[in-house]
């Protein structure tokens, strides 16, 4: 590994250390406390995102829950690198949400089939009008509430009036600017004492923090936050369902640079065996090998939020070296290999430990080696492996595959005509999984 390759290691591992946080949140707190100053939570919300629809729900329970200075900001996600499939993305947002609002018992496009989009300008100038009042929130949330349940009637009340017109690109360029002085990019997120907290996904995370603070206001706790921490919580079978039978194979989409990838692997496995099903590994090209670029607010919050992740789930992580180039190609070409032993599981396991856990270089002979020894291997058929190109068509054909399904990133999980991006999704596939095997077979814990 090169002197540039181990410093760049060294610091990843040091950005996401418990340690780090640790200290930046006691010098946070500190200086909170030195400055008389309340806990301020800062939230940037979209009109036309319906995830920040989703977490404007919960965000009266919080300001009610907590001592907090709570802070709305119009906002935009911002383009480019940040957003690199923004059509694909507000496709998959709406099916996303839609599963999520039923999930959480959100009403979500229930008095139309879709948002009132040409009310959107107008109801975006209503909402920068109202900045400063002190109904500014309650007007922003109800301007939400009428856009993602398609009250088209709602939505032409609330839009602005001629004598009240404002641009609203003037507010949403100043929330922006305030957001990346922040070091953030997306819609949907609360930022608090340096810690970023995106939608309803990571809105647990801050609660814990606060409640650890101690700046709860009252003894009990709402009752939209309690049920939001609870409605992600499933089981498993204890034996697979026979209705699960004849259900159609879970695939993985993967790939060997993508920290959530590496998350992914071990609660897939668990929901494939759980329930009998065939699972199918189909590893890709990173993005940033496909010729799409992660700009640097996204590349810090993605491993930061990794780390997290990797905490709550009790999975290895942190001591972390980039495999994008050489090392992720001779994965690939190594994963195909190991399928044809049957060790496609194991190897990406293993690979995957190794890149985020023990830095261990496998663009190196010495680094592949570790590898495939702990995964069982020979080593001359590995060397083999790694000399041929046939591993490139069946890569871009997963590619193009998911790509197909409307989905760009990973992990992408698909059964069926279900598709679901991130890992934190799982627990939404075995509720449809469940929902397909509703025959009252099996023994659910």
């Amino acid at each position: 590994m090169s002197v540039r390759r181990k410093l760049r290691s060294l610091m990843l591992s040091t950005l996401v250390s418990k340690r780090t946080r640790r200290l930046q949140r006691s010098w946070s707190e500190l200086r909170r406390r030195l400055l008389r100053r309340p806990h301020v939570v800062s939230v940037f919300l979209q009109l036309d995102d319906p995830y920040s629809y989703l977490l404007g729900h919960y965000l009266p329970g919080l300001a009610k829950s907590y001592d907090i200075d709570l802070r709305l900001y119009l906002s935009e996600a911002q383009s480019g690198g940040y957003r690199p499939e923004p059509e694909m993305l507000a496709e998959y947002a709406v099916v996303d949400c839609a599963r999520l609002a039923r999930e959480l018992g959100i009403p979500f496009l229930d008095k139309g089939a879709a948002p009132p989009v040409e009310h959107r300008l107008a109801m975006m100038d209503a909402i920068a009008a109202a900045e400063g009042r002190s109904d500014f929130i309650d007007e922003f949330l109800q301007a939400l509430v009428a856009y993602w349940r398609g009250d088209a009637e709602a939505a032409s009340r609330r839009s602005g009036k001629d004598d009240e017109h404002i641009a609203a690109e003037r507010v949403i360029a100043a929330s922006n600017k305030a957001q990346s002085r922040l070091g953030h990019y997306n819609s949907a997120t609360l930022h608090y004492g340096g810690e970023w907290y995106w939608g309803v996904d990571r809105l647990h995370y801050l609660l814990e923090r606060l409640d650890d603070l101690g700046a709860t206001s009252n003894e009990t706790t709402d009752p939209l936050l309690t049920s939001l921490r609870q409605a992600t919580q499933v089981s498993l079978p204890v034996a697979p369902p026979a209705s699960a039978r004849k259900l159609p194979p879970l695939e993985l989409f993967h790939s060997f640079r993508s920290p959530y990838s590496y998350l992914a692997l071990g609660r897939t496995f668990e929901i494939a065996d759980a329930f009998g099903l065939e699972l199918r590994l189909r590893p890709v090209l990173p993005m940033v090998m496909r010729g799409m670029q992660v700009p640097k607010h996204k590349l810090l919050y993605i491993v930061k939020d990794a780390a997290r992740e990797a905490r709550r789930l009790g999975i290895a992580f942190g001591k972390a070296t980039d495999p994008v180039g050489p090392g992720v190609e001779r994965c690939l070409a190594v994963f195909r290999y190991a399928e044809s032993e049957k060790r496609g599981r194991d190897f990406l396991l293993n690979a995957g430990e190794a890149i985020w856990s023990r830095a261990v270089d496998v663009a190196t002979d010495a680094g592949m080696r570790e590898v495939t020894g702990r995964t069982g291997l020979f080593w001359p058929d590995v060397v083999e492996a790694m000399k041929s190109d046939e591993w490139r068509q069946p890569i871009e054909a997963n590619r193009e595959s998911m790509m197909a399904s409307g989905s760009w990133g990973v992990p992408t999980i698909r059964m069926g005509d279900f598709v679901a991006w991130g890992q934190d999704r799982d627990w939404l596939l075995v509720r449809h999984i469940e929902e397909l095997c509703d025959t009252g077979d099996g023994i659910l814990i």
